[in-house]
């Protein structure tokens, strides 16, 4: 596994909490049966899985960037087929139009929804569903945290890009917009999940997996270390102990499925 390439065992270690959310989605998708779903983003499987168990008569397809991720996702579905690609650019094939798209906690890493949405719904099958979860968590303290200790002196210049790398997603009602304005039935909400974590090292050990990963890269090792002992630091006044001693991660997300004419 490269240096940058994301860590599936990482990601696993709160397989649970990062489950829930694509299972919910999943419970609010309006189709009985499907030929073709598709996973953009699939991760290590986790989510992909529930497609197969949804549908257990569809072919299965999972993209994703990772190697890493890619290797356990397919030791955890062989029977399902697994590509490696760039989920902006994914295109279905000709005359495989999926009846299922399913973006877990991915989409979010992408810019131009206003674009985005609409493409994604106009490569459906007739009737088929588009079904979309992202983090709505950029302004919470687990991530305003990351962009106040990446303005520190030591490493300010070479983390000045890492802020940007999530584009703020758009508003509950303008998805809803976009979805309705294509001849789609929508349905969107969004839920603000409350994960007990053992303390705050929890926290950030959830988020080396994902949101520290473009703060983290350009650090070298003894950097890294220090920044970590910053933002955990920084957490600490954010996230008190509860009367059991743990801390809740506070994690809204934003859920949209959609059905196409």
């Amino acid at each position: 596994m490269s240096a940058n390439d994301w860590s599936a065992a990482r990601y696993l270690r709160f397989e649970d909490e990062r489950t829930r959310p694509a299972a919910e989605l999943l419970a609010r998708a309006p189709l009985a049966s499907a030929r073709l779903a598709v996973d953009l983003g699939c991760g290590p499987g986790n989510s992909t899985e529930l497609l197969a168990r949804r549908f257990p008569d569809a072919a299965i397809v999972g993209l994703d960037s990772s190697p890493d991720m890619l290797a356990a996702a397919r030791a955890r579905l062989p029977a399902a087929r697994f590509v490696e690609g760039d989920i902006a650019a994914w295109a279905a094939d000709a005359g495989e139009r999926p009846d299922v798209i399913f973006a877990n906690a991915a989409l979010q890493w992408l810019p131009d929804h206003e674009t985005l949405v609409p493409r994604l719904l106009s490569r459906l099958a007739p009737g088929g569903v588009l079904a979309v979860q992202m983090p709505d968590n950029l302004q919470e303290p687990s991530h305003a945290a990351m962009r106040e200790i990446a303005l520190d002196p030591r490493w300010r210049d070479r983390l000045a890009a890492a802020a940007g790398s999530r584009t703020p997603i758009l508003a509950m009602e303008r998805y809803y917009d976009l979805l309705a304005a294509s001849g789609a039935s929508a349905d969107v909400w969004r839920t603000t999940f409350a994960h007990p974590l053992d303390d705050v090292e929890a926290i950030v050990d959830w988020l080396r997996a994902t949101g520290l990963r473009p703060f983290l890269a350009p650090l070298d090792g003894p950097e890294r270390v220090a920044f970590e002992a910053a933002y955990a630091q920084r957490l600490a006044s954010f996230y008190a102990p509860r009367v059991d001693g743990k801390v809740l991660l506070r994690f809204p997300r934003l859920f949209m499925v959609a059905k196409a004419r």
